[in-house]
């Protein structure tokens, strides 16, 4: 989320600890019971740490480039 902010990137937390649904949405989306798990646009980044997600969105925009 430090990453995030520090981007000025706008986005959502579920607790997937404390919500049920946002568990299995979780697992059902990363295939996993890692956490973190991002969903951009239908793109999947899962048990990912601040330089995977700097590598992931940096394809994202040169995806949309």
């Amino acid at each position: 989320m430090n990453w995030l902010d520090a981007q000025g990137v706008d986005y959502e937390v579920l607790d997937v600890i404390a919500d049920d649904a946002a568990y299995h949405e979780m697992v059902k989306l990363s295939d996993q019971e890692l956490a973190p798990v991002i969903d951009v646009d239908g793109r999947i980044l899962a048990d990912f740490g601040p330089d995977q997600l700097a590598a992931f969105w940096e394809k994202l925009e040169h995806e949309e480039a």
